[in-house]
């Protein structure tokens, strides 16, 4: 509890505050990560069905496994950990959450300041007009149309061989350079361009904390590291004010 408290009371001090979360937060409220051996929908592989050319070559497909995941996490709920970092939103000067996970469950729990850098599975993108919105039918339609001009519409995901958003990747670094606090929770930061995140915010003098259920290629270069479960750990680090 000694390096709880610590943390708690660094985090109390300072006035910005960042967070990258991963995968093992949603995990926590029993969000699969529709990847390997979990992932298997049908015959299909997230990296068979996740890409350009599989929308091109087969829309109905691709919706039908959006649709099919949309349908799980539809009755997810935020876990304490998303609820935790609410509350430690409203009570930072600065706060920014810088999110892998698409699912729409840091949003439901009530964060405001939120960058969803691999998109959202409850936003639609037109493939015509480019127009983006909300989209929180379950089941959806398939094949959806855009109401501004019918184009064919595609989740709002960035797809495996598709570039992250800069404007995304501007904020997220901007924020890294100026965070006194680094909250890593749920993710080994291994990809690019969360891979990056740790060392830039460590670099500009930036206290870092890794929350996971095991220690990750980055432990070595964090201050902290708390090995747990993020719905266990997280929720101890937040002043109860």
């Amino acid at each position: 509890m000694e390096k709880i408290s610590r943390i708690r009371s660094r985090i109390s001090t300072v006035s910005s505050i960042v967070v990258l979360t991963g995968a093992g937060i949603s995990a926590d409220s029993g969000v699969p990560t529709f990847r390997g051996e979990d992932g298997l929908w049908r015959r299909f592989r997230a990296e068979d069905l996740a890409t350009p050319e599989a929308f091109r070559r087969d829309p109905v497909l691709v919706w039908e496994w959006y649709n099919w995941r949309r349908e799980i996490i539809a009755i997810k709920n935020p876990n304490a950990a998303h609820h935790a970092l609410v509350k430690l939103e409203r009570q930072a000067r600065s706060f920014t959450l810088i999110t892998q996970n698409v699912d729409g469950l840091h949003a439901k729990a009530g964060s405001k300041n939120i960058t969803e850098i691999h998109g959202n599975i409850w936003k639609t993108r037109c493939t015509v007009c480019g127009d983006v919105s909300h989209n929180f039918d379950v089941p959806i339609t398939i094949l959806p149309h855009c109401k501004k001009c019918n184009g064919l519409l595609r989740p709002h995901i960035v797809w495996f061989g598709e570039s992250l958003d800069p404007a995304d990747i501007k904020r997220s670094m901007d924020a890294m350079h100026t965070c006194e606090v680094l909250l890593v929770i749920g993710t080994s930061g291994i990809v690019q361009p969360a891979a990056s995140f740790v060392s830039t915010a460590k670099g500009a003098g930036a206290y870092v904390v890794e929350i996971n259920i095991e220690e990750t290629p980055n432990s070595y270069l964090v201050d902290e590291v708390l090995v747990g479960r993020a719905s266990d750990v997280v929720p101890l680090l937040i002043n109860r004010d």
